[in-house]
Formats: structure tokens, C-alpha cells, sequence
């Protein structure tokens, strides 16, 4: 019987799959599509998503294709009017891995995550449909178009926001939405620009914004769509694409050519009422869809994935009882509410900025556009002990610890974090006796005089324990004498 089937092989899917086959969690993973998606769709992986794919193992390949900085050349009815880098100021920061986002279009960070899974032993299987499934509290039996059936203990739906599985659960998608669309999309190939910036031309008639992308001549169009004369949204397409260049940009020198990825883009926020439906999970789009504004999207799925992927790692593994699974609804539903009403904001600035020479999509930047300071202080897995200004269900900071690398160079704590284990970090010589006795899946590091900077980033000017969980956030915290209640909570996991 397989483990876990997950349907959607999208940066969430694909996620989710990583995370769980590196556990040994026998895993399949289904496409309804006959082929793999090439529109470049989302375009960016904040500095959060970094670290978790880093941790996944494709931290190198990623940064080898992708760009980190992307100034944006902002134009008004025509005419120059600004250019700024929203991430210049942003340099190194030993707290965390990765200081700025990386730009990079969908695609690519789908096809690394397919290579991984492959090294996993894992492919994905296309032209595969769910078409039904039941379950009681055994399984799963999942439905294939065909007459294939593929018994499992759970099912996670990243299938998107039209979710087959969300829809056969009748789990509501509540929020609104609009019929016409607000964007049109494609991939395109463009004469006449140079591909250093993001070109935004924002006026009266609305928006006609080109991307591009590193290492390639494909360029991501996006502009309000063009209307014919009773006022119809005219279907994306090579032609309507030039005369839209034309009517935004006023020059005739400007080429858009090769258009592919037709798409549309409606304003949609909604929010399923819950993640959870017995043994069916929900993840990523299939949970929740919001405005583009921010860059939100497949972050939010990426981090949904790996929430889940240790949770449910753990309970195969016989390593924390079931009950460990309702903390992933009551994590993640909060996160993507928030999600619903910053992108929402921010897009709703933007659109007031259309009229304004100099605006562009900076105005819609959110609150925290590294999603590093997303954390889970709610959860019913957070013990904070402390009360330090570093509580628990924060995600634990990085930090670069100097002698603790190969040869006595420094080494950075992300490092110790990396795959699926808890780790006990024991700060000063009192937290010795608590590092000593743990169960296997717990790495303990003492933090020595040395450490200063790790000090600072956690807060801890004494000695005490710091245990963090496997997805990076902080479990608990507690005196350097709380041995006790590290154990007590470990063992809860498993009784919980």
C-alpha cells in the first residue's frame, strides 16, 4: 500500500514529495496534465522558501539560474519616470541564509524539485486523474481515471484552486471573486528592451509590465487586457500583445514576438474553511487563492508543503502519535488568512498608483515580503518558557558560529538544521547535563562562549535551552535546567 499519494505536481506537490521520500515515506505523486506545465507563472522565491528548498537540497541549483537582484524601470503614459531595486539595501544578514529573493520563473524551480525527487527514487506520474476517492479510518482508496485504484494512509490535494479533491470533499472556498479579468499573461520574447530591469509602464489606460528572465530570452508579459468596441475583454494573444506594447509603450521600435502561455488573471480570494477532511489533506492553491500582489503564491504553497511533510513524516515513522496532524490546520490557516488580506492590500495599491508617475508594483509590497517572520506563536506545539523577545513557534534565526566548521572555519547553524530531526541547542556550560540521553531524532549543539552572534540571535544572555523542530521554528524554550521538560515535551508528541 502506498503511504501518502499526493495530487498536483506543483511547487507545493513537489515539495510535499521531497520532504516526505528523504523521510523513506513511500510516496506517489499524480499529474492530470499529459505534460509538464512551461508558462512561467510565479516568478520569485522569497528568502523563507530559500531555506527550505536549501534544506531539501537544491539551494546551489537554484541560485545557479536564478537572479537575485531586479531593479524596476517605471514608466508613466509613456515616458520614463523612476527606476528602483526594492532588495538594494538588503545585504548580508547572518540571521538569515538567504537576505534577498530570488528571481526565477516557476518552471525551473519545478523541474530542480522533479530532479530531486528522482534522486529520491520518486518520478512523477503524468496523465494520471483522480477522479474520486473514499476513506474511513484505515485509508484512502484514491480513484483513477481508467479504473485505477491506489490504496493509501493519507491524501494531500495540491491541485490547485480549481481542487478536484477540495470540491469531491464539499470543504467551502469562501471568499469572492470577479468574472472579467484584471491581468493578461504570457510568455513572450521581446526586441527593443534591455533585459536588466522588470519595465512597467503604468498610465490612464492601466498597466503593460515585461519581465525577464536569467539565462534565457523569455520575457513575462503581464498588462490589463484590451477591449474591443462593445467593451469585451479581447482573448490574450500575439497580436492583442503588440497592439498593447504599442498603446502603452508609444514606441515602435519595441518588438514582442513567440507568444506563449496565453493566460488570464482574475482576482480571486478565497480561503477553504478548513485543511482537513479525515485522512485528505489540503495544500497550497487547493487551500487558499489570493491576489498576485506581493509574490505570495508559491511561497505560501512551498511553506504549506513543508509544514505538512515533517508532520506527516513523523506519524508514518511511529515517531509522534496523529493527533500531531491537527497542528498543520491550525498553523497554516492563519498564515493564509493573513496571506488573503495583505496580497489583497497591496494590490489594491497598486491599482490606486495606476494614475501616479513613479508608482508601480512597489506599491503593493507587503509587510514582509521574506516570510521570515511568519511564525506559529498560537500553535499548540509552542512551549515558550523564556519569554524572551525569541519565543517559541517564531522561526529559529541563523547565525555564523566561528571554529565550528571543517579545520575551525565558521559554520552557519542552518547547516546543523538541515533533514528531519529536532535539535537542542544548549546555551553555556549549564545546559551540558540536558544535551546528554536524547532520543534519536534529536540533534543537540552546544553554543559555547564563542557564540556570540548566535546569542544575539536568539536573545539569550544566560545559559538555557532552545529546542527547535524540524521545519526551523522553535518548539520550546526553557532554562538550561529544563532537561525535563524537553523529554516531557518529545514524549508528548508521540501521546498527543
Amino acid at each position: 500500500m502506498t503511504t501518502v499519494v499526493i495530487v498536483g505536481a506543483g511547487p507545493t506537490g513537489l515539495t510535499l514529495a521531497c520532504g516526505l521520500a528523504r523521510q523513506g515515506v513511500d510516496v506517489r505523486i499524480v499529474e492530470k496534465a499529459a505534460e509538464f506545465h512551461t508558462g512561467s507563472r510565479g516568478k520569485t522565491l522569497n528568502p523563507r522558501s530559500l531555506e527550505i528548498l536549501a534544506d531539501l537540497g537544491i539551494g546551489e541549483r537554484l541560485a545557479a539560474v536564478g537572479r537575485t537582484h531586479l531593479p524596476y524601470r517605471k514608466y508613466f503614459a509613456g515616458e520614463f519616470a523612476d527606476e528602483t531595486d526594492p532588495f538594494a539595501g538588503a545585504g548580508a544578514d547572518t540571521t538569515a541564509p538567504y537576505p534577498v529573493s530570488l528571481w526565477m520563473p516557476q518552471t525551473r524551480v519545478e523541474r530542480l524539485l522533479r530532479e530531486r525527487l528522482a534522486e529520491h527514487g520518486v518520478t512523477v506520474e503524468l496523465a494520471t486523474e483522480l477522479v474520486g476517492f473514499t476513506q474511513d479510518e484505515a485509508e484512502v482508496e484514491v480513484h483513477l481515471a481508467g479504473g485505477g485504484r491506489i490504496s493509501a494512509d493519507y491524501l494531500v490535494a495540491c491541485d490547485g484552486g480549481r481542487s478536484a479533491v477540495r470540491k469531491l470533499l464539499g470543504i467551502p472556498f469562501v471568499g469572492e471573486g470577479q468574472e472579467q479579468p484584471t491581468l493578461v499573461c504570457g510568455d513572450v520574447e521581446v526586441e527593443g528592451l534591455e533585459p536588466t530591469a522588470w519595465h512597467q509602464w503604468f498610465g490612464p489606460e492601466g498597466v503593460f509590465m515585461l519581465c525577464p528572465f536569467e539565462g534565457t530570452r523569455r520575457w513575462q508579459l503581464q498588462a490589463s487586457p484590451e477591449t474591443d468596441a462593445d467593451g469585451l475583454t479581447v482573448a490574450p494573444s500575439l497580436e492583442s500583445f503588440q497592439r498593447l506594447a504599442a498603446r502603452h509603450t508609444g514606441r515602435e521600435d519595441l518588438r514582442i514576438s513567440r507568444a506563449t502561455w496565453l493566460s488570464t488573471w482574475r482576482i480571486n480570494v478565497r480561503m477553504a474553511e478548513r485543511y482537513r477532511e479525515g485522512r485528505v489533506f489540503l495544500a497550497g492553491d487547493s487551500a487558499h487563492v489570493h491576489p498576485v500582489a506581493g509574490g505570495l503564491g508559491m511561497n505560501t504553497g512551498i511553506q504549506d508543503a513543508w509544514n505538512l511533510a515533517w508532520k506527516l513524516g513523523y506519524v508514518l515513522r511511529g515517531l509522534a502519535a496523529p493527533a500531531l496532524l491537527d497542528s498543520y490546520q491550525e498553523e497554516r490557516l492563519p498564515i493564509a488568512a493573513w496571506t488573503l488580506d495583505v496580497s489583497s492590500a497591496g494590490l489594491a495599491a497598486v491599482a490606486r498608483g495606476i494614475t501616479t508617475p513613479g508608482i508601480g508594483v512597489e506599491a503593493g509590497r507587503v509587510a514582509d515580503v521574506t516570510g521570515l517572520s511568519l511564525g506559529y506563536r498560537w500553535s499548540r506545539l509552542a512551549d515558550d518558557r523564556l519569554g524572551g523577545p525569541l519565543q517559541a513557534g517564531d522561526r529559529a534565526p541563523d547565525a555564523v558560529r566561528p571554529g565550528a566548521g571543517p579545520a575551525g572555519a565558521p559554520a552557519r547553524l542552518f547547516d546543523l538544521f538541515t533533514g528531519d530531526h529536532f535539535t537542542l541547542l544548549g546555551f553555556g556550560p549549564g545546559a551540558r547535563p540536558a544535551l546528554t540521553g536524547l532520543p534519536d531524532f534529536v540533534r543537540a549543539v552546544a553554543i559555547d562562549d564563542r557564540d556570540d552572534e548566535t546569542r544575539r540571535a536568539y536573545g539569550i544572555t544566560g545559559d538555557a535551552l532552545v529546542l527547535v523542530r524540524p521545519d526551523h521554528h522553535v518548539a520550546l524554550t526553557a532554562p538550561a535546567t529544563g532537561r525535563e521538560d524537553v523529554m516531557t515535551y518529545l514524549a508528548a508528541l508521540e501521546r498527543s
